[in-house]
C-alpha cells in the first residue's frame, strides 16, 4: 500500500533552487536526506523534493492545491517572486510559475 507521495524538481544549483523554493512556500527545507536534495513536508503524506541533477533540469511540472490563490499572488509579489496572477482554468484557477531552471511549479484552486 503506498502511503506517500513526494512531488520532485529538478535543478542545475541546489542553492539557487533552495532560495526560489523558500521564497515560493514560505518555509524552509525539512529534510536533507542526503548530498544534492533538499525536501519540503507540505503534509503528513506528501511533500516536494528538490534534485541537483543538471543533466536533467528544467524539465519538471509540479502542481500544488493552494487554498487562497489570491493571498498567494500577493505574497509572491510582495517578495519579488513575481507579478503573475491566478488565471481561470475549466476546472478553477491556476497560478503557473517557473523556477530559476525553467521547471513548471502550478498551483491551484480557488
Amino acid at each position: 500500500m503506498i502511503t506517500r507521495l513526494l512531488a520532485q524538481s529538478t535543478v542545475t544549483d541546489l542553492d539557487r533552487a533552495r532560495d526560489w523554493y523558500d521564497r515560493v512556500l514560505d518555509r524552509a527545507p525539512d529534510a536533507e536526506p542526503m548530498p544534492g536534495l533538499i525536501e519540503y513536508h507540505l503534509g503528513d503524506a506528501f511533500g516536494l523534493q528538490v534534485w541537483a541533477e543538471p543533466a536533467r533540469a528544467g524539465r519538471s511540472t509540479v502542481v500544488l492545491d493552494e487554498s487562497d490563490l489570491d493571498v498567494l499572488a500577493d505574497r509572491l509579489a510582495a517578495g519579488g517572486v513575481t507579478d503573475e496572477r491566478p488565471a481561470d482554468i475549466s476546472a478553477g484557477r491556476a497560478l503557473q510559475l517557473s523556477d530559476p531552471d525553467g521547471n513548471r511549479v502550478v498551483f491551484t484552486g480557488e
